[in-house]
């Protein structure tokens, strides 16, 4: 079962837990006094700026060896997004948060790279996975008693894992060459959404959300020192545009 399958279900779980929980339509001014809220999440990281591979040339075995860009998107398309965390309400229209945010994308396949000498040069990245602290503040504005729309701002940390790269040239007698790429990093995370709650009981509600995020670059390894090719891993700083979809509970 791949993660496009993992994130379908989850979302079908979570629309199909709302409606279940539904009761008859309640005005948010009606919901629990209590200040606290929780909520979970789940939806896609589409990334949309951001390069996994910047483009160099250099040596490898005293063979010239050409590499090519290639971005995140390139290598590994969308990716599964969860989140889970809380709130407190400060007055009736600010909220503030904590947010922890789990991105996991995989690599289904070898990535064209360019070449070395006469062969053509491919790259198997291993996954892509970052566990993420968040804190900000949220506006809501009620557009009717049971709707409000949102907008939220957060910075925090991304806990990026170490990724590994094999690169393969079968013309090349390079017969999967393993490479540290980057190592386990802590980035810089800025980020921002836009969204809309719908009031489905007193105490719960379902929301929908499209981000903006950006995150730092990852940490460099130079295994590649001394080839021409140390440039390669550094632009790997990361736009992404995630859309999630979830369950609030207030208590």
């Amino acid at each position: 079962m791949n993660l496009r399958s993992i994130g379908v279900g989850m979302i079908a779980m979570i629309l199909l837990a709302a409606v279940s929980t539904a009761q008859a339509q309640t005005p948010a001014a009606a919901a629990t006094e209590s200040p606290w809220s929780a909520e979970v999440g789940v939806g896609w990281d589409n990334s949309i700026s951001g390069l996994i591979n910047s483009s160099a040339s250099g040596v490898i075995r005293d063979q010239a060896v050409v590499v090519t860009k290639n971005t995140y998107e390139d290598v590994y398309g969308r990716g599964l997004h969860l989140r889970f965390g809380g709130g407190y309400r400060l007055n009736d229209a600010t909220e503030a948060r904590v947010t922890f945010t789990f991105q996991s994308l995989t690599a289904d396949q070898a990535a064209p790279l360019g070449g070395i000498g006469i062969s053509n040069l491919y790259g198997k990245y291993t996954d892509y996975q970052t566990f993420g602290l968040d804190v900000g503040l949220r506006r809501y504005r009620d557009v009717s008693p049971n709707v409000s729309l949102y907008g939220e701002g957060t910075v925090g940390l991304g806990f990026v894992d170490k990724i590994d790269l094999t690169l393969v040239a079968p013309g090349a007698n390079v017969p999967g060459s393993v490479n540290a790429f980057y190592d386990r990093t802590t980035a810089f995370a800025l980020g921002g959404s836009a969204g809309v709650l719908v009031q489905t009981g007193s105490q719960v509600g379902i929301f929908g959300q499209l981000g903006l995020r950006y995150m730092t670059g990852l940490s460099e390894i130079d295994d590649l020192e001394g080839s021409g090719l140390e440039t390669i891993n550094d632009k790997s700083s990361r736009w992404t545009l995630p859309l999630v979809v979830g369950i609030r509970f207030n208590f």
